[in-house]
């Protein structure tokens, strides 16, 4: 073969292997723009699947918190309740006959320990409820029934005595209040304990 025809030769090959290079890069062309078409359709798809999930999990999340807090509220009354049971129980086992005027002077001093007793803490440090409550009736007589015992004029006089003196406000008998005042109160009590005895 002389040189022309092997030039000839060589001039019709080229052209087939740029034909096939160029439909090479025309069907990776293709295939790029058809997943680009693909994602760009499925992606709003994806994300709002994704919002709709967050939303739903925000929701939930703050569905959760609410039953917690309910739950703590629940709890927090009840144990309030079994509190204000356990010491009107503990006042009426002492014999005090005025146990919710007893209860309302307690009632603010009488925590729950960390343990779950109930205690009073002071400047001693805690001291058990039993045992506060023991002090604070002993500590105000007048908390326990009267022991005055006599006619049907008895009750009228101690009656007229409260009627006519009402210096003394029975809500604010509590422990910790001022010594003059609880002094004044001791003297009121004991003047109208005096006045009944004469009247028997």
């Amino acid at each position: 073969m002389d040189p022309e025809q092997r030039d000839d030769s060589m001039q019709k090959v080229a052209p087939a292997e740029e034909q096939t290079g160029n439909i090479k890069l025309l069907v990776k062309d293709a295939i790029r723009e058809y997943i680009n078409f693909e994602q760009a359709k499925t992606e709003p798809a994806y994300k709002t699947e994704l919002i709709e999930e967050r939303k739903r999990r925000e929701v939930l999340e703050r569905r959760v918190n609410e039953l917690a807090e309910e739950n703590r509220r629940s709890r927090q009354i009840a144990e309030e309740a079994e509190r204000s049971t356990a010491i009107r129980s503990e006042l009426q086992k002492l014999g005090v006959a005025k146990v919710d005027l007893a209860f309302k002077a307690v009632r603010d001093d009488i925590v729950r320990a960390d343990d779950g007793r109930l205690v009073m803490k002071g400047a001693q440090g805690e001291v058990g409820v039993r045992e506060y409550l023991s002090n604070f009736v002993t500590e105000n007589p007048e908390l326990l029934p009267a022991r005055i015992t006599g006619g049907s004029g008895t009750t009228v006089a101690t009656k007229h005595v409260h009627a006519a003196n009402p210096a003394v406000d029975i809500d604010r008998i509590k422990p910790g209040m001022n010594p003059e005042e609880m002094e004044r109160v001791r003297q009121e009590i004991a003047r109208v304990a005096l006045q009944a005895m004469k009247g028997m």
